[in-house]
């Protein structure tokens, strides 16, 4: 286990440093974006994400997955992954090009036509990068994925502010996804190396779809869900107010989903390699729990407590009506840690079958919630996410009680007195920065360091064991360990 170990956690390292590196870059950008567009531009970006990420999620079609599940693998299975891919990105773009007019009259918005039929052609691109994921990802090699990212986020971002500043509008938003899916696969290719040769097997093509079309299915209701929020706001309220919502959404994902997808990507290849044994994936799975929700629930709940301030100073008041929103998305993708390491386990396991059927009752229960309560309005709608979450745990948490036996019961044990403490802590946080009419940067300080010396006092006090397992780890990774026996 000591070299799985090491391998994940110089994985995590690097593919954190890589989230850290492309996210920061892409929040920087995102709020200079934000200063020469307006909400109707994001709004416009909105109405045609959930089809550009359907095109995406079908291009894939789980070959990345099935690809560093194999516990073997040949140069015809990544050459048959590669053709299998380009073929299906192709289809994608086609079927997006022919229903952009019927996207655009849904929306009742002309101007989507031409944005849909350009920027869909990043689907196509990004279908050239999928093999040379899978490749570095089964080799926990996320630092050349590091090196591929982060220039193409800067450059492409550069880019777009330029273009929004010389007055290109929600081209320029369109322009930086294209910019980014060139670059990114470019540097890919010259980072990984691997280049297709003339070699197509059905026989693997079989082997690779039977597992990866039910992550694929399981990833279209995802995709359809997550980005359902926008479409309905966007048909029954406007498009300015799509824009704020969506544009909070981003800011979270920015923050906090990519922070936690960072940590799933790592874990799911190295733990793959132990996927027969379930005492040593119980080990680490449940090690996982407890750093990522030390770490993840103060980042977040701490990021949602500061909020006004920190619109405050980067971005135009036109924003602030978007406060609120970024807040309650935050407080709803509290869970998200759990549920990604909890279907984690159904991946590593090869169960792809209940992968998908977990989607469907989980999609299910957020479609009833959002019926009941888009009428109410946006907040209503957020708040009905935040509810949804937390009820989806407890069908994520089952399957891996059944098939490792890490339920519910021994979850809570990791996880909830973390929870509780982070709420406390952000609470506490929340209330300074309500209470004093102090400049924004003071207050996002003050408020900072009041919240960690709550967070850090509580669990010295309350939850010994687990702060012990995270510093422990901390002290592990980081070179100061040497320097100290020195």
């Amino acid at each position: 286990m000591s070299s799985l170990g090491s391998k994940t956690t110089t994985g995590i390292l690097w593919n954190f440093s890589q989230q850290l590196a492309t996210r920061g870059v892409g929040i920087l950008v995102t709020l200079l974006l934000a200063r020469f567009l307006v909400p109707e531009d994001f709004g416009l970006v909105a109405m045609m994400a959930v089809f550009l990420a359907l095109g995406g999620s079908l291009m894939d079609s789980g070959f990345r997955e099935a690809l560093i599940r194999l516990e073997s693998i040949t140069q015809e299975d990544y050459a048959t992954a590669f053709y299998a891919n380009l073929l299906l990105g192709l289809i994608s773009y086609g079927v997006l090009f022919a229903a952009a007019p019927a996207i655009a009259d849904f929306y009742e918005e002309p101007r989507l036509v031409d944005l849909i039929r350009v920027a869909s052609l990043s689907v196509i691109i990004m279908s050239f990068q999928v093999v040379q994921v899978a490749s570095l990802s089964r080799t926990l090699n996320f630092k050349a994925q590091l090196k591929a990212s982060f220039p193409a986020s800067v450059i492409s971002g550069v880019t777009a502010v330029y273009l929004a500043y010389i007055g290109w509008g929600v081209w320029a938003l369109v322009s930086q996804t294209l910019l980014n899916a060139f670059l990114h696969t470019a540097l890919l290719w010259k980072m990984e190396g691997w280049h297709p040769t003339r070699q197509f097997s059905w026989p693997s093509v079989k082997g690779m779809y039977n597992f990866g079309y039910k992550l694929f299915l399981s990833g279209v209701l995802d995709t359809v869900f997550q980005n359902l929020y926008v479409i309905v706001i966007a048909k029954v309220f406007s498009a300015p107010i799509a824009g704020l919502y969506f544009f909070a959404n981003k800011l979270k994902e920015l923050i906090v989903q990519q922070l936690v997808r960072s940590i799933q990507a790592v874990t799911y290849p190295a733990l793959a390699s132990v996927q027969n044994d379930n005492a040593r994936l119980k080990q680490g799975y449940k090690k996982i729990v407890i750093l990522m929700t030390m770490m993840l629930f103060p980042g977040i709940l701490f990021t949602a407590a500061v909020a006004g301030p920190i619109f405050d100073i980067f971005l135009p008041e036109k924003w602030s009506p978007a406060v609120p929103y970024f807040q309650l998305l935050c407080v709803a993708s509290v869970m998200l840690p759990l549920h990604s390491i909890n279907l984690n386990i159904l991946k590593v396991k090869g169960r792809s079958d209940l992968f998908l059927y977990l989607e469907v009752i989980k999609k299910s229960i957020s479609g009833l919630v959002l019926i009941a309560t888009y009428r109410y309005g946006v907040h209503a709608i957020i708040i009905g996410q935040v509810v949804t979450s937390v009820i989806n745990y407890i069908p994520n948490s089952y399957f891996s009680s059944r098939l490792l036996g890490y339920g519910v019961g021994e979850q809570a044990q990791d996880f909830v007195p973390t929870l509780v403490i982070s709420f406390i802590a952000a609470g506490v946080g929340y209330a300074f920065v309500r209470s004093f009419e102090w400049h924004s940067l003071v207050l996002i300080i003050c408020s900072s360091l009041l919240m960690l010396f709550v967070f850090l006092i509580f669990n010295v006090l309350f939850n010994k064991q687990r702060f012990e397992v995270t510093t422990q780890y901390i002290f592990s990774v980081f070179p100061c360990r040497r320097f100290r026996k020195a």
